[in-house]
């Protein structure tokens, strides 16, 4: 009869605990800017060009048609970083591929955002991995802005366990689910 009970118990605790559901955890920090108080808008106001002050400078032209690449472009040249488990500093070996991506950021990718997505294997609780992805991206961040990339420009997002690459039950394949990745935003 106590077994009965106690099965009823906690199936019953069970029904009404439900799942939890898993939302990534955003940065908004920096995307947070303090919006001024109302302004006056000027007039407009015009000028008048002669023609032989209009010819455009060649040499311009060519310097910005290089940092100018396509959002498809740039984002195929970013790869991931890698983390060790349960870890959240880049290691030596990943430096070279954030050393790549500042490049980027300071020439090919100047008119982008960027984001920067944590995230994680399953091993961990959803509220562990959650905040384990945001010090993976926050320790990229922090690497990138040491290179020279603006830091109003990258966002951060962490989405724990719930955007694996790799679905296997092996070594191989979590260590492919703990990394950082990078998305533009126009």
């Amino acid at each position: 009869m106590k077994n009965i009970v106690l099965s009823g118990v906690v199936a019953t605790l069970l029904l009404f605990s439900g799942c939890s559901t898993k939302d990534p955890a955003v940065d908004t920090k920096a995307n947070e800017t303090e919006k001024p108080a109302a302004q006056e808008v000027k007039a407009v106001e015009t000028e008048t060009v002669a023609s032989e002050d209009s010819a455009v400078d060649s040499s311009s032209s060519n310097s910005s048609s290089n940092s100018n690449l396509s959002m498809a472009d740039v984002e195929s040249q970013l790869s991931s970083i890698y983390f060790g488990f349960d870890q959240f500093s880049v290691d030596s070996e990943m430096q070279a591929k954030i050393e790549s991506a500042s490049e980027l950021g300071k020439t090919g990718a100047v008119d982008y955002n960027v984001k920067l997505e944590g995230n994680c294997d399953e091993w961990g609780s959803d509220e562990y991995n959650f905040a384990l992805g945001l010090k993976r991206a926050d320790a990229v961040k922090k690497a990138i802005v040491a290179q020279g990339v603006d830091a109003s420009r990258i966002s951060m997002v962490s989405y724990g366990e719930s955007n694996p690459v790799c679905s296997d039950k092996t070594q191989d394949c979590w260590a492919k689910n703990r990394r950082v990745d990078f998305k533009l935003l126009p």
